[in-house]
Parts: C-alpha cells; sequence; structure tokens
C-alpha cells in the first residue's frame, strides 16, 4: 500500500511537471497543486483514453489531459491566456 502511494506521488509529479513545461508563461503553483494536476491529468486522460482507443492511455494521455487541466485552470480560475500579454500573472 506505501509503495502505491508513494507510485502514486511521484507519478503526479513527473504528469503535472511535464504539462507544465509545455505551456508556456509562469505557473506559480505549491507542490501539492502539482501533484493534484498531475493526477487529474492522468484520470482525464485516461478517460479520453478509454473512450478513443479502448485501453490505457499511459502517460502521452496523462500529459494531455494535464495540460488541459492546467488551460482550463489559466483560462477560467486566472482569467489570463497561453500566450501573449495576457498570459503575465496581474
Amino acid at each position: 500500500m506505501l509503495f502505491f502511494l508513494l507510485g502514486l506521488i511521484i507519478w503526479g509529479f513527473i504528469v503535472g511537471g511535464l504539462a507544465r513545461l509545455a505551456l508556456p508563461g509562469p505557473d506559480p503553483m505549491p507542490w501539492y497543486a502539482t501533484l493534484g494536476l498531475g493526477l487529474g491529468g492522468s484520470l482525464i486522460g485516461g478517460v479520453i483514453a478509454r473512450l478513443l482507443i479502448g485501453t490505457a492511455g499511459g502517460l502521452i494521455f496523462a500529459v494531455l489531459g494535464a495540460i488541459l487541466l492546467l488551460y482550463l485552470y489559466r483560462r477560467y480560475a486566472q482569467g489570463r491566456g497561453i500566450t501573449g500579454p495576457s498570459s503575465r500573472h496581474p
């Protein structure tokens, strides 16, 4: 059980970190937000992969799901865009 939880934490950091690297611009967030972003993106990516290809998506779909979550967070929670002057944190 402990190894499973440690694996989830490591997986969440990897996926969340890759998603934050994939989108340009500043992303000031604490470590637990990166972890949540990675785990939430893995869940969304897994559901999308299951619907599209009928099997688990792995790292690619997990990172794509986390990128989608980060984009939606920036757009609707922070009210800023991805590129241009609106991408800067107010």
